[in-house]
């Protein structure tokens, strides 16, 4: 098993042990960023109790061994995400790149966990570290170690490594995807209340198509009873067509028995002419 001397000065027994990063919550709270994945140099210096030019120091030293383990620096987009611009300081920013105040910052180097426990392992003079490297050489976590070194299992740390990659991607793309959906549900809110409006309108026709209906059945019902009575008018004004057709061939009878008589009858004789008186 190696010891804390070989862990501080040999890197293949640091990478034997990059694997246990729940060590780093046992000894102490981590403070991440909102993505849940990533810590900041100044995150870092908390941690470790230590100020923030000695994670410079120890990133100088060791800037490959870092990167292959998730130590990454954030710059246009990425850097500008939410998650990051709100909670990282200008003290976060890359030692390489000169501070000029009050120029905005264009470059965050930010660490996965770990990063942390790579640092972890590289810290001199930090009473943390030094816990967590305890952790690490504990005699119950030898079992992992035999795990880990087991060559079934050559590759897990770099799959690790790139899974935590990934996940530094998708971080952004959600946090870009959230106003989105916000949007979308506004949205589809205001769909639902269209639908509701259009509902209570299509509620408010159907009941006055039902009175419309009820009006018009009535009328229906009215006319079926006039019916009968129009069946009857029309009956009676048969009968009258006939009794008037009926009196009509009396009349005409009537006026040629009148005639007739008329032509038997004697002429009544014509009245004398006065006679004239001579005159003497």
């Amino acid at each position: 098993m190696p010891s804390e001397v070989a862990l501080l000065e040999s890197r293949t027994p640091r990478a034997d042990h990059l694997g246990r990063i729940d060590v780093l919550e046992k000894v102490k709270t981590l403070q991440l960023l909102p993505d849940g994945l990533h810590v900041t140099t100044e995150g870092v210096a908390q941690y470790f109790v230590v100020h923030r030019d000695a994670v410079h120091s120890v990133v100088k030293r060791h800037r490959e061994e870092l990167s292959s383990n998730g130590m990454i620096t954030l710059s246009g987009n990425d850097l500008r995400s939410d998650g990051v611009a709100k909670t990282a300081t200008p003290s976060d920013a890359s030692d390489d790149i000169p501070e000029s105040y009050p120029q905005g910052r264009s470059h965050l180097r930010v660490f996965t966990r770990r990063a942390v426990l790579n640092i972890a392992m590289l810290l001199r003079d930090s009473e943390v570290a030094r816990c967590v490297r305890t952790y690490l050489l504990d005699t119950e976590e030898t079992p992992r170690t035999v795990i880990a070194s087991d060559p079934r299992y050559d590759g897990l740390d770099l799959r690790v490594t790139n899974l935590e990659g990934s996940m530094a991607q998708i971080g952004p793309a959600l946090q870009e995807l959230g106003p989105v959906l916000r949007r979308m549900s506004v949205r589809l809110e205001a769909m639902d209340h269209r639908m509701a409006a259009m509902d209570h309108r299509m509620e408010t026709m159907d009941r006055r198509l039902e009175a419309v209906d009820h009006r018009v059945g009535s009328m229906d019902r009215r006319l079926e009873s006039t019916e009968p009575r129009l069946e009857s008018v029309d009956r009676r004004l048969d009968a009258t067509n006939r009794v008037v057709g009926a009196m009509s061939v009396r009349l005409t009878d009537l006026s040629e028995d009148v005639a007739d008589i008329q032509r038997r009858l004697p002429h009544p004789p014509h009245p004398p002419r006065p006679r004239r008186k001579r005159r003497r």
